[in-house]
């Protein structure tokens, strides 16, 4: 059984760092084998000098062996059961009561006790160094792409197939789906990364956004628009609904579907009056006797005139 590294030394265990160096380096000089040659003696000294200073000269490990004796994980050679016994750093080979070991490890936090895979003694000296081996693998990193969807798709909500980077994605984009935003597909970019897409909204033939309302540009005559008419109108689920335009109507007015729009919101159907210039001399005379009997002059309350 290895002595007491403080006994070797020469040294209280209060003795402080200066301390033990002092001894240490006394003792060396004085066993060293140039000093005696042939002194298989003077040899074992010098060896237990260098492995008591080994434990007594690192704070972590006079720590533990404060604490544990020889019992402590010093590191280097390893844990070896043998013989009834137990061999640490350094080559000390000490024998322990099992009963005593096994509480000596659950102290430490190795949990189970001596004995069986899972035990203290496996926990502590067998998985803590697996750990130590072990080289974390870095997430995948996350991808970054735009794509560009249809109108309609990011208004009513809908599942999208897009080729990015050579692999088919299927995107379910959620209804009223903004220009510029962005959505996250969790595992779905390469290695199993995650995919940001920048998702940009094509235009459409005939609607226009607002926020989460729509607009529909509907064109009438000025005939129309002074005496009143019905128009048909279509909607984003493609429903078509006749729409009554008052009489008077200019052009710019909107007429309003509640709960028509995008999630809830309205579509307006808005007016684009185009008049024609007149066909004859008695059409004009028409037009002129008309402007004579219903005067207005739109331009009177402009805050320029």
């Amino acid at each position: 059984m290895p002595r007491d590294p403080y006994e070797v030394l020469g040294v209280q265990k209060n003795a402080s760092e200066a301390e033990i160096k002092k001894a240490y380096r006394k003792l060396a000089r004085q066993f060293h084998p140039d000093r005696n040659p042939g002194d298989k003696k003077a040899e074992t000294q010098f060896k237990e000098v260098q492995e008591a200073y080994d434990i007594l000269g690192d704070a972590a490990k006079k720590g533990q062996y404060d604490q544990f004796g020889f019992a402590a994980p010093f590191g280097g050679g390893g844990a070896s059961p043998g013989g009834g016994g137990f061999r640490f750093g350094g080559g000390q080979e000490m024998n322990v009561d099992p009963d005593q070991l096994n509480e000596i490890l659950r102290q430490m936090g190795g949990g189970g006790g001596f004995g069986g895979t899972g035990g203290g003694f496996e926990n502590i000296f067998g998985q803590q160094r697996g750990r130590s081996r072990t080289r974390r693998q870095r997430p995948p990193e996350e991808v970054e792409s735009e794509v560009t969807i249809p109108f309609l798709t990011a208004a009513l909500g809908g599942t999208v197939s897009l080729s990015i980077d050579g692999q088919q994605v299927e995107v379910r984009v959620p209804a009223g789906f903004e220009d510029g935003k962005k959505l996250r597909l969790t595992g779905q970019g390469p290695g199993g990364g995650n995919l940001l897409l920048k998702l940009h909204v094509d235009g459409h033939p005939y609607f226009r956004r607002e926020g989460n309302n729509v607009i529909l540009d509907v064109p009438i005559t000025v005939a129309e628009a002074v005496l009143g008419t019905k128009v048909d109108a279509v909607t984003l689920d493609e429903t078509r609904l006749t729409v009554k335009v008052p009489p008077g109507t200019s052009s710019g007015a909107r007429l309003r579907l509640r709960g028509k729009g995008i999630k809830g919101g309205d579509q307006f159907i808005e007016i684009k009056v185009q008049a024609a210039a007149p066909a004859d001399e008695h059409s004009r005379t028409l037009m002129e006797e008309f402007a004579r009997l219903n005067p207005k002059d739109p331009r009177a309350d402009l805050p320029w005139a």
